[in-house]
C-alpha cells in the first residue's frame, strides 16, 4: 500500500513534470536537427570542395565528440568567454549539433542511393540543378532515410537524459532527485525505466507507420 501511495503521490507528479521537459527538449531538437541534417548532407554531396570539406569536418567533429562532453563545454566552458547559456538552451544546442551530424549521414547515404541519371534527366526536362535536387532527388532520398532518422529520433529520446548532468530536471533528473530524497532507488528507477520503455515503444510504432506510409513501392 505504501508503494502505491508513493507512486501516486510522489513519483507520478514528478515524472509528469520531467516528461514535459524531456518532450520539450525533443520537440525543439528533432525538427531543427533534421532540417540542419538535410543542409549538411546536400552540402557534402553537392556543395563543391570547400563546402563539402567544411561539412565533412562538422560531421566528423560532432560525431566524434561525446555528447556529455559537448554539453559540459556549452554550459561550463563558455561563461569565461562571456557566453552564458541556460541549462535548457545549452542542452538543445548540444543535441541539435549531435543530432544533425548523424541525420546528415543517413540522408547523405540515401542521396547516393538515388541513381545519378535521374538528376541528369531532370535537367534535360528543363529543371535547374537546385530544382532537380529539391523536387527529384531529395523526396526519394528522404523516404529512404526514414529508418535511420527514426532510429536517431529514438536515440534522442534516450540521450536527452544527459541534460540532467547540466541541471536540466527532465525525466532522469526528476527520478534521481526522488530517489535521493526518499532513498527509494529501486522503485524510482524501475518506474523510470518503464516510462522510457513506453516512450520508445510508442515512438517505434509511430516510426514504423510512417515508414510504411512513405515507403517506395518495389
Amino acid at each position: 500500500m505504501e508503494t502505491i501511495t508513493f507512486l501516486v503521490d510522489i513519483i507520478i507528479p514528478a515524472f509528469w513534470n520531467g516528461l514535459l521537459v524531456t518532450l520539450a527538449l525533443v520537440a525543439v531538437t528533432a525538427p531543427i536537427g533534421f532540417a540542419l541534417g538535410i543542409v549538411i548532407a546536400c552540402g557534402r554531396v553537392y556543395g563543391g570542395s570547400v563546402v563539402s570539406k567544411f561539412f565533412q569536418g562538422y560531421t566528423i567533429f560532432f560525431k566524434g565528440c561525446p555528447l556529455l562532453l559537448l554539453l559540459f563545454i556549452l554550459y561550463f566552458g563558455l561563461p569565461p568567454y562571456g557566453i552564458t547559456l541556460s541549462p535548457f538552451v545549452a542542452s538543445v544546442i548540444g543535441f541539435i549539433l549531435c543530432n544533425s551530424a548523424y541525420n546528415s549521414e543517413y540522408i547523405r547515404g540515401a542521396i547516393f542511393s538515388v541513381k545519378e541519371g535521374q538528376l541528369t534527366a531532370a535537367k534535360a526536362l528543363g529543371m535547374t540543378r537546385n530544382q532537380a535536387i529539391r523536387f527529384v532527388v531529395l523526396p526519394q532520398a528522404l523516404r529512404r532515410a526514414i529508418p535511420g532518422i527514426s532510429n536517431e529520433f529514438i536515440y534522442l529520446i534516450k540521450y536527452s537524459s544527459l541534460a540532467y548532468m547540466i541541471t536540466v530536471i527532465e525525466l532522469t533528473g526528476a527520478g534521481k532527485l526522488i530517489a535521493t530524497k526518499y532513498f527509494a532507488y529501486n522503485e524510482t528507477f524501475f518506474a523510470l525505466a518503464i516510462v522510457y520503455l513506453a516512450l520508445v515503444t510508442i515512438t517505434t510504432f509511430g516510426a514504423n507507420a510512417i515508414e510504411r506510409k512513405f515507403s517506395i513501392p518495389g
